[in-house]
């Protein structure tokens, strides 16, 4: 008994640590981007994802993620992500632009079932919109 009780107060106190540095890290970089990323810059990089990049190495990323990344590690970065992104996050316009336009190739197919509802989630957070169904041929 005394056991798990020590147990659960190492997790809830890595568990804070966690949150803190997420917070601050996410803080700096949303900071960095904010006052440092040109809009140019940033419109420049997703029209090139948009246009430049074809569909072939799209779906072969998608395939890669499949096969490397099982349903378990997947499931705990989405977690992760709803968990310990800040709102700050989603609160910065350049940051939530670029997390939307790579975020749209994500095909549901990957997102494993236990998790759908965390990725939900953070589709709603950063303006995700679905995946454009004739980029996932």
């Amino acid at each position: 008994m005394a056991e798990e009780t020590v147990t659960q107060e190492k997790h809830s106190r890595l568990d804070s640590v966690i949150r803190s540095l997420a917070k601050k890290g996410f803080f700096l970089l949303v900071k960095a981007v904010d006052r440092y990323a040109p809009d140019k810059l940033l419109l420049f990089g997703l029209n090139f994802l948009d246009k430049r990049v074809p569909n072939r190495l799209i779906s072969f990323a998608i395939r890669v993620v499949k096969k490397l990344a099982s349903n378990r590690l997947r499931s705990m970065i989405i977690a992760a992500a709803d968990e310990y992104v800040p709102d700050e996050v989603a609160n910065s316009r350049k940051v939530c632009t670029v997390l939307a336009g790579v975020g749209k190739y994500i095909p549901d197919e990957i997102i494993p079932p236990d998790s759908t509802g965390r990725w939900e989630n953070l589709r709603t957070k950063f303006h995700i919109p679905k995946l454009i169904s004739s980029r996932q041929k």
